[in-house]
């Protein structure tokens, strides 16, 4: 099969998983609960390594007594980091942030910018956090590659990149502009829920007619342990 055949093969299969995944997740789209483009940033940065619940847990005391980034620019970050023991590197998340919020005033005029550009430049934003604010915050085309999405996509078939912005492009050269950001929160939702890191629920997925990793012998590894 010619390499064009290939690829138009995969995107016919990257329509069909769309497809049925917006089928299935009609309401998908960001647990993060935020008013604005710099209380998503902040969010996105403090969950890496933490649930969404709990970052929703600890920014809805942090934002009704730190609600703006001017109010974050004017603390230490050893007065930021009692809001956010229960978070995961909560020491160099309160660092990146009040950085970060000095930034945003400095050179930004206090908001958040909406280029990823100028988002990677600031403390603790690499590209996921810049694709989720620009798909979220700003409404603009980016597909953000979490630890769901790239643990999803490459189970599919989807990619085979050895890292996330590898899968990003592969992602990208496949699925249509207009559909990157909804297809990043089918992909997380499904990695939640269904595909999860061990012991992917496969008896249960309605995708397993077109997921690599079942047909390749991932499928009858779950169904020996669920004999057993």
């Amino acid at each position: 099969m010619s390499q064009k055949a290939e690829t138009n093969k995969v995107i016919d299969r990257a329509k069909q998983i769309r497809i049925k995944l917006a089928e299935h997740y009609p309401q998908a789209k960001t647990s993060l609960v935020f008013d604005n483009p710099f209380q998503l940033l902040v969010s996105t940065v403090l969950s890496a390594q933490t649930t969404d619940e709990q970052v929703n847990k600890i920014t809805a005391e942090l934002f009704r007594k730190v609600p703006t980034v001017h109010d974050m620019a004017l603390m230490e970050p050893s007065e930021l980091e009692p809001y956010l023991k229960s978070c995961g590197l909560y020491r160099h998340k309160s660092r990146y942030l009040v950085q970060a919020s000095r930034l945003i005033i400095a050179e930004h005029d206090g908001q958040v910018p909406d280029s990823f550009e100028k988002l990677v430049k600031l403390p603790g934003v690499g590209r996921k956090t810049a694709n989720v604010i620009l798909s979220s915050a700003f409404n603009k085309p980016a597909l953000a590659v979490d630890t769901h999405v790239y643990r999803v996509s490459k189970r599919l078939g989807l990619a085979d990149g050895n890292n996330v912005e590898l899968v990003e492009e592969q992602l990208k050269r496949i699925i249509p502009v207009d559909q990157w950001s909804s297809f990043h929160h089918h992909l997380i939702t499904h990695g939640r829920l269904i595909c999860i890191a061990r012991g992917p629920r496969c008896v249960r997925c309605f995708l397993i007619s077109l997921c690599s990793y079942a047909s390749e012998g991932g499928m009858n590894s779950v169904l020996e342990k669920v004999k057993k």
